[in-house]
């Protein structure tokens, strides 16, 4: 089981009190509607679009940035040596791009580099107590939590201002993460939905890739015409509830929307695409190291069949995967080896098809990760890490183990991102802050929404409060980093 102080579960607990809130009043609440100004005044107009389709990488867990993509000096292991003379853990390694270096264990995803935008200057703010739930929700939302609205995930925003590609296929799909039986699960499925705008723009679920095609097919007995016949009466049930007692009438005709969206998805031939026993063997093999390599074969899948959003993630679990409070060296080789091989092979066979340039790809986390250092200069943050010592005595002290806040790294592919780009830069000695050029999670956001033609100030009025694409609408997206 997670091990958390006092301090921290009590920022769980008030954490998932204020998301319940937020959560029942976005089923009591009305249609939003979509504001025509901006928080300024101006009226709102939407870029030209560069890209069709979204698909997110999602390292969960902390990424750490040395041992990544932003490589530092490099000190092998060897008993005695001073933990804080360790900044890297892995040695830096040539990719196709001249001035760009990342670590050992990517190899693959260096020959892919001239096709990437790479962003070293990505940082968060310290939100007092560290959490993963805290920071994954500001990543995927745009806004700090608690919040008294039900934010909506950036997929969501991406389905209901865009609309899907592909009226049968779902325009935000979810892969990898289960939101059950895991650690977090609540704080999870506080970020991973709709949030006001209804179920209708929420994520279809698929936590493991190779059942996917299970999910497209009626349950096992029970005929198309049953699930229509479910339907019917569902709608039955509704019409004679007229106190409306746990839905709003909008939130109860968004339930009704998603039902009629899956039942049309059952009987289409574009079902095909989420079974990927159907991939031909050699191309299957090369996305085959787990599930997220998988999940990746089956994001081309969805994106090449018209999935507006889709999220692919090595899977959010506490003390598991990029979550290194211990052992980090040794669990970062066997992720590596997990995400190098399908990464590429993502990229190459969009490029292969004509998909990338209308494709944003992006590889992210909540935060990055540092030896010695928790949250950022100056943070009054607890020391995660699960044993504290000073210099090197066995291999398990070897590693990123705690949160860092200060700089970490993104990579973007496609979607009318430059080629070969390497945009800011992270000190060069501890702390590894993000020293040029800055990227806040708001003009991160902006940004993505600029390429997907959405404006960073997209509003609704959701019972009577303006609320915005990106925080208070003020978003800047960055326009260094396209062609």
């Amino acid at each position: 089981m997670p091990r958390y102080s006092m301090e921290e579960l009590v920022a769980r607990r008030d954490f998932l009190k204020q998301m319940a809130v937020a959560s029942t009043a976005a089923l009591m609440a009305g249609q939003p509607r979509l504001l025509s100004a901006a928080p300024t005044g101006e009226q709102i107009v939407h870029p030209a679009a560069k890209a069709d389709a979204c698909i997110l990488l999602w390292m969960g867990g902390g990424m750490a940035a040395p041992d990544t993509f932003d490589p530092k000096k490099y000190v092998p292991f060897e008993v005695g040596v001073p933990v804080a003379q360790v900044e890297s853990t892995f040695p830096a390694i040539d990719t196709v791009v001249d001035n760009i270096k990342i670590t050992q264990g990517l190899e693959n995803v260096a020959q892919v580099m001239d096709r990437a935008t790479l962003i070293r200057s990505h940082f968060q703010p310290d939100l007092g107590s560290i959490l993963h739930s805290r920071h994954q929700y500001h990543w995927h939302t745009g806004y700090v939590p608690p919040q008294t609205v039900a934010c909506p995930h950036i997929g969501a925003w991406m389905a209901r201002v865009l609309g899907p590609k592909n009226p049968v296929i779902p325009p935000f799909i979810n892969i990898g993460q289960r939101l059950e039986g895991v650690g977090e699960q609540e704080e999870l499925k506080a970020f991973t939905t709709a949030g006001f705008f209804g179920n209708e723009f929420g994520p279809m679920n698929l936590p493991y890739p190779e059942e996917a095609a299970q999910s497209v097919r009626p349950p096992k007995g029970m005929e198309p015409g049953r699930f229509s016949n479910r339907y019917q009466l569902y709608r039955k049930l509704i019409d004679q509830n007229p106190r409306r007692e746990f839905l709003s009438d909008f939130q109860q005709e968004s339930l009704l929307r998603s039902m009629d969206n899956a039942q049309r998805l059952l009987s289409s031939p574009e079902r095909a695409a989420f079974d990927i026993s159907l991939e031909p063997k050699e191309s299957y093999e090369k996305y085959d190291t787990g599930r997220f390599g998988r999940g990746c074969l089956l994001a081309r899948r969805l994106v090449e069949s018209g999935a507006r959003y889709v999220e692919v993630t090595t899977e959010y679990v506490p003390f598991l995967h990029w979550d290194t409070h211990a052992n980090g060296h040794t669990t970062l080789k066997r992720i590596k080896e997990e995400i190098d091989r399908p990464i590429a092979q993502l990229i190459r066979d969009l490029e292969a098809s004509g998909l990338l340039n209308r494709t944003l790809v992006i590889l992210a986390s909540e935060f990055s990760r540092d030896m010695i250092m928790e949250g950022k200069p100056g943070s009054n943050a607890n020391d995660q890490a699960t044993e504290k010592v000073d210099v090197l005595k066995e291999l398990k002290h070897y590693g990123q183990h705690r949160h860092f806040t200060g700089g970490s790294s993104v990579v973007m592919w496609g979607g009318g991102t430059k080629r070969g780009y390497l945009h800011g830069e992270t000190a060069n000695e501890r702390p590894f802050m993000a020293i040029k050029d800055p990227m806040s999670i708001t003009d991160l956001h902006a940004s993505i929404f600029t390429a997907m033609g959405i404006s960073p100030k997209t509003g609704f009025d959701v019972e009577k409060r303006p609320f915005y694409a990106t925080e208070d609408g003020k978003g800047q997206a960055v326009m260094e980093l396209f062609a």
